[in-house]
């Protein structure tokens, strides 16, 4: 090898190495070797900075745009519940498949990560409601995000990485469905082995919040309606899933002018019945993403929805002591609406607005990002400190952020438009129709994931153009001459998963595209089904948390072990190994 290429080796092995004991963040450590190379002159500053025009971050950036939208419409937490099942023992044991089932199928359109971030605090909360142990869910989950991610182009910034490369290298990018026929039956497999294995390998790690009696908590009071004609309307606090909520407890029913209280379990629900329940105040929170309830405050929550939305948890100062929330006029002087009190030793018996106010009581505030700083060095609250929650989902925008997925869908796989012209409207139409802010748009950009992605074109430049690549290349075509071109591209899926265990999965790909392009010119084969390889993978990743990030994501959740994920993960590992293998050279012949 030339001085250029083991420099560029050395350049990769440190890099591996910091991704690896995870020193920096991926995306400055990329950036920083993509630096140096340039610095030391083996690529030049288009090759250095190309990534940074190619539409693969643009498309990335866009699709995280919508996912917000997703999540901040609140469709998917009813698609998830409704798949979930019954609360009943029958229904339970299907449980697992039928919570597979869609996600997978979400996963191939919108980006696994954020697909996963909105899907699991919904699954926590069934969780809780259900009784059910939440580390035997979230390690599937995850890996099914990251089985559906395969199946399209856009179902993970991992093949728009890859279909970058090809335009960069002057091959036809990726289309949207020309992994299909590969990443389907990948799938499906993938998934069917977790629904049949996940039972027997993964153990109960209990949940990751304690549950203790003797935990210090904190009990708000918070006022929830029932909606007229929704999916609990006409059902008994049982059915409704309202008996066993976890941290949260049904006080009473105020129905009119009837009281009723202790509620049990039999107690039929009707339209506008109002609900207090006492609980924590991030189980309190999860109440406003219920299906079928609706917070008594509604009206202030869907007037704060222009300017975004946060929680904040306030103590009340002497300002504001002796006051009700309806007296001060709370929203239009606050720009906030006050969703549960917490006063302590006692229960909030009135409603909340007619609550009189005492110095020291909590309050759990909606309000815009801005409350804080405006308000911390006031007198009205002794301290406002934010809570890390989801908002509540703005009821009427589910269906139109619907129709932009299916748009975006049809638009793509119809050829009718380009994946980045498409993503951009996508990203557009979700704001123009107000289903997303402004803010709430730019919040949903990461950066570093841009910026990793963008940073990985000028490292995949330098291990190509120092003759790294062609090196590697060499060396894999010779251990694999016994069995062919068939061994070579199973030597380089193989190699890319592990390297994706041990760094970021965009990174992976990147390092592993120019070895894939050499080792197919040193077979004499078409190079497209190494890539094809390569862009698998990057994304089947499934034996540490480490490997992926919605691993990651889920790795505390779940209360899990290291060694948890290897566990259900090494077969599944070998199912879709030995498919791939299988899959790749038929539908596209070496």
């Amino acid at each position: 090898m030339s001085l250029e290429a083991w420099f560029t080796l050395a350049v990769v092995v440190v890099l591996v190495a910091v991704l690896a004991r995870e020193m920096i963040s991926p995306a400055v450590a990329v950036l920083s070797a993509t630096i140096l190379l340039l610095l030391v002159g083996i690529i030049d500053g288009d090759q250095a900075f190309a990534g940074f025009s190619n539409e693969a971050p643009i498309v990335v950036a866009a699709l995280l745009v919508f996912a917000r939208a997703a999540d901040v419409s609140g469709i998917v937490g009813p698609v998830l519940e409704r798949f979930f099942g019954r609360p009943d023992g029958t229904s339970q044991r299907w449980a697992l498949p039928r919570l597979l089932a869609p996600i997978t199928a979400l996963s191939a359109f919108l980006n696994n990560t954020t697909l996963v971030a909105m899907t699991v605090p919904a699954v926590l909360d069934l969780c809780r409601r259900r009784g059910l142990s939440p580390s035997r869910f979230l390690i599937p989950i995850s890996f099914a995000a990251v089985l559906g991610g395969v199946i399209t182009t856009v179902g993970t910034s991992t093949n728009l990485t890859v279909s970058g490369l090809l335009r960069e290298a002057g091959m036809e990018p990726l289309s949207l469905f020309e992994l299909t026929p590969v990443g389907l039956p990948i799938a499906v497999a993938g998934v069917v082995a977790i629904v049949l294995l996940a039972g027997r390998l993964l153990p109960d790690r209990g949940a990751a919040r304690g549950d203790g009696e003797g935990d210090a908590t904190r009990d708000f009071t918070v006022s929830m309606r029932v909606q007229p004609g929704g999916p609990i309307d006409g059902k008994t606090v049982e059915a409704a899933g309202l008996r066993h909520l976890h941290g949260v407890f049904l006080v009473e029913i105020n129905r009119g002018e009837r009281i009723i209280g202790p509620v049990g379990p039999g107690e039929a629900l009707g339209g506008d019945d109002v609900l207090t329940f006492v609980g924590r105040v991030d189980d309190v929170v999860d109440l406003h993403r219920l299906r079928g309830l609706q917070s008594t405050e509604a009206q202030e929550i869907d007037a704060l929805a222009s300017s975004g939305q946060a929680f904040f948890e306030a103590v009340v100062g002497p300002d504001l002591a002796g006051s009700t929330l309806r007296q001060l006029g709370f929203r239009g002087r606050y720009g906030g609406a006050v969703l549960a009190i917490h006063r302590a030793g006692h229960r909030i018996d009135a409603k909340l607005g007619e609550v009189r106010l005492r110095l020291g009581d909590t309050l759990l505030v909606l309000a815009d990002p801005g409350f804080r700083p405006r308000y911390r060095e006031g007198h009205d609250f002794l301290l406002i400190a934010p809570l890390r929650a989801i908002p509540p989902p703005r009821g009427g925008r589910g269906w139109m952020v619907g129709l932009i997925g299916l748009g975006f869908v049809l638009a793509t796989g119809l050829g009718l438009l380009p994946i980045l012209h498409a993503a951009l409207l996508t990203a557009l139409a979700v704001i123009a129709t107000r289903s997303l802010t402004i803010r709430q748009a730019r919040d949903a950009i990461d950066l570093d994931i841009v910026v990793l992605i963008a940073a990985a074109f000028g490292l995949g430049a330098a291990v190509e153009g120092s003759g790294l690549g062609s090196a590697i290349a060499e060396i894999l075509v010779g251990l694999m001459e016994p069995v062919g071109a068939i061994g070579a591209l199973a030597a380089i899926l193989v190699a890319t998963m592990l390297l994706t265990e041990m760094i970021s999965n965009n990174a992976a790909a990147v390092l592993a595209f120019p070895v894939a392009v050499a080792t197919a010119a040193a077979t004499g084969s078409d190079p497209r089904p190494f890539v094809i390889a390569v862009t698998m993978g990057a994304s089947l990743s499934f034996l540490t948390p480490i490997g992926y990030q919605t691993n990651l994501m889920v790795y505390g959740l779940g209360g899990y072990r290291f060694g948890d994920f290897s566990r259900l993960g090494a077969p599944i590992n070998v199912v879709v190994t030995v498919l791939a293998v299988i899959l790749i050279p038929i539908v596209f012949p070496l």
